[in-house]
Parts: C-alpha cells; structure tokens; sequence
C-alpha cells in the first residue's frame, strides 16, 4: 500500500512532468492537499513530507481538524504552520468561522458572502485571500457565479477592506475528454484576462484535480486541488 509521503512524490512528479508537457514552470503550480474526510493524523504526515497547503470542503470538520492538528504541532521547534483554504460551498451562516479559521477562500460567488467575509475576518489574521467560484459548465448543482455576473462580482470584491481578490476557481462538468476538460479550463483563464484588461489584478486560477490535473496544467492553473491521490479514497459517512 502507497503511503502518504510516496503519494504526495508520485504527484509532484506529474506535476512536474505535465508542466514540461506545456512549456510551464512547474514552480509556478502549487498543489493544495485536499484532506476533507481524511483525519489530522493524515493531515500530519503529509505535512511531515512537506506538504503545507490543505483544503477543506467542510466547515466544522475543518475547524476541528485545524486545532488538532495545530495541537499535534505543538511543542515542535520552528514548526512553519500549515495554510488552509476553505474550497467548499458557504452559507451565510458559515460566514464568521470561515473568515475565523482559513487563510485562504475559492468559493466566494456572490457579493453578500465577500461582505461578510470581509465584515467578520479579524483584523489580527491579515487579509483573507480569495478566488471567485465561477460555474464554468452551467450546472444547475454546481456553486459559482455565472460569467456573465463575474465582473461585477469582482469588483465589489476589490473594495473590501478585509479581502484580497486572488483569482478564480472552477469545478467544471465532469469528462474523461481530455479535449473537454481544456475547454473548460480555458474560459477560465480567459475571463481571468478578461479581469485583468479591466484592470482588476488577479494572479491566481484554482483548477484542476486528480482526474484532469493534467488539462487545467495546460491552461495555466497555478492551483490544483488534489485529495484521492494523496490520501487514498474517501469513506463518506453514511
């Protein structure tokens, strides 16, 4: 059985591969270690290889993961943290615990979430580093803002005391057509220059996962989402 360690190796290596594929900096893709379901003690020895970037989908099992890993950290000498990012769907009521709790928000898709994001972020923590969630394929099921309302969005975000507008974030419909799968990831890109030649600075594109990792690398993620192929499969609770 693969361990954590030799997993987190086996995805730096495709990383690095795809990233000579199309011409990009591997140094330029960060990955983000996606431990919702998974324990702290697995959170740990991804961060005992090296890993320190972990997402979240869920917020109260984030946070109780976040004080026991911090708690399990504790005592070690010139321990650097870990950074989280919630990527999950936010509730309004989930507001102030995110903003409490994470450094760093991809699923940001309408204005009454950045608004009290930035509201109840502690002025302590820094600012909040965020990406705007866009719905990329339409899907009635899938969070995100839609294309046409990015701008806008995005604006409101850049006025907020407490937030610092990275980027953008898709989930696209899922599809084992390489060919789709960059499409997709494509018009996010797109409307990340279509950001920038409105003079909205963005440098982020969250995108890309296990299954098409290899398509949002060659679209210009700076950002991939990998969870599975790290820590194994997910056991949900019935």
């Amino acid at each position: 059985m693969s361990s954590i360690p030799q997993n987190l190796q086996v995805v730096h290596e495709a990383i690095a591969l795809s990233a000579a594929r199309y011409d990009r900096n591997p140094t330029e893709i960060a990955l983000l270690a996606v431990s919702k379901t998974f324990g702290a003690e697995q959170v740990v020895q991804a961060w005992q290889a090296g890993q320190r970037a972990f997402g979240e989908n869920y917020v109260q099992e984030g946070i109780d993961k976040i004080a026991e890993v911090q708690r399990m950290l504790t005592g070690q000498l010139n321990v650097e943290q870990p950074v989280w990012h919630f990527i999950g769907p936010i509730q309004s009521n989930k507001t102030r615990a995110i903003a409490e709790n994470f450094s760093w928000v991809h699923s940001i898709d309408r204005e009454k979430i950045a608004t009290r994001l930035s509201e109840q972020r502690p002025t302590t923590a820094g600012e909040l580093q965020v990406c705007l969630q866009v719905n990329i394929s339409g899907e009635a099921s899938k969070s995100g803002v839609h294309p046409d309302e990015l701008l806008a969005l995005a604006k409101h975000v850049t006025q907020l005391p407490n937030l610092r507008l990275r980027g953008l974030m898709c989930v696209p419909e899922a599809s084992e057509d390489e060919a789709v799968q960059r499409q997709a990831f494509h018009q996010l890109a797109q409307l990340k220059q279509d950001l920038q030649t409105q003079g909205i600075v963005v440098d982020t594109l969250s995108m890309g996962m296990s299954a098409d990792m290899q398509a949002a690398i060659a679209e210009g993620s700076t950002i991939v989402r990998i969870g599975s192929a790290i820590f194994g499969k997910r056991h949900y609770a019935v």
